[in-house]
């Protein structure tokens, strides 16, 4: 039986399939050539502190787009698209707790909720894939491991917390043009911020990621680290809003803007 989405489908079609409950899982390898989103959302109090975070820390944070209050379905980057229905799952944090991962947050959405989306390196992955850079994960068929780290964002406001970054395995010889390719792509996080030994970045054991699914380094191979859209689960995590909702890791929220978007 063919995938209910693939690299092939528009954006709109991925998010009409969403909707319906036909795909809850993760979005890597999706609509090949457009920009995939992580999804914050906090109450409208909170939202203009969030997005000086944003403007603070634009290498995990790029921000896409912000919703008014209260408004989730008049997306610049995906017209016809609702918040509340278009992700595969999301996950609810109350304090700081996670309380749940739905597939749809209709009846949490408020008044006062404002979303934010923001850049993917799910996204780079096709020009990755175009320059020749093997994906192990793609073939697989995972997510990609994420971890926390011992490098802090930039606070702002009530804001501050530590830096997540997702990893991929590449091939020694490839990991310059990785980083080239990347680089060129701001909005889907631009470079890495380190290859190399997993312990310069405070992570323990690179088996055992705190998100995402485990990906054992081949011989030959590289850990390279990519700030990652997680990042801000982490930091709900230590700053404890009284509600926040997110993606869940790895369920990306696909936009209509191509990826190469500046």
């Amino acid at each position: 039986m063919n995938p209910v989405i693939t690299a092939a489908d528009s954006p709109a079609e991925a998010r009409a399939r969403i909707r319906e409950g036909r795909w809850a899982g993760i979005t890597t390898g999706l609509c090949a050539g457009y920009l995939q989103a992580n999804l914050a959302i906090l109450p409208a109090e909170l939202a203009g502190e969030f997005a000086e975070f944003c403007a603070a820390n634009p290498k995990p944070l790029p921000l896409l787009e912000a919703t008014p209050p209260g408004v989730p379905d008049r997306l610049a980057t995906a017209p016809g698209a609702d918040l509340r229905t278009d992700l595969p799952r999301y996950r609810v944090y109350r304090n700081g707790e996670l309380a749940g991962e739905p597939t749809s947050i209709e009846d949490l959405w408020r008044d006062d909720s404002v979303g934010f989306l923001l850049g993917c390196s799910f996204s780079a992955e096709d020009a990755l894939h175009d320059a020749g850079v093997r994906l192990r994960h793609l073939e697989l068929g995972t997510n990609v491991p994420m971890f926390r780290t011992s490098l802090r964002c930039t606070p702002a406001g009530r804001f501050h917390g530590p830096v997540v970054v997702s990893m991929r395995a590449i091939a020694a010889d490839q990991v310059d043009r990785a980083t080239e390719v990347t680089g060129r792509l701001p909005l889907a996080h631009g470079a890495p911020l380190h290859a190399g030994d997993p312990a310069e970045l405070g992570i323990a054991d690179v088996e055992r990621p705190d998100w995402g699914d485990p990906l054992p380094l081949e011989p030959g191979e590289v850990p390279v680290f990519w700030a990652c859209g997680v990042t801000p689960q982490a930091v709900f995590a230590e700053v404890r809003p009284e509600v926040a909702i997110t993606h869940a890791p790895g369920h990306m929220f696909l936009t209509d803007r191509p990826a190469g978007a500046a």
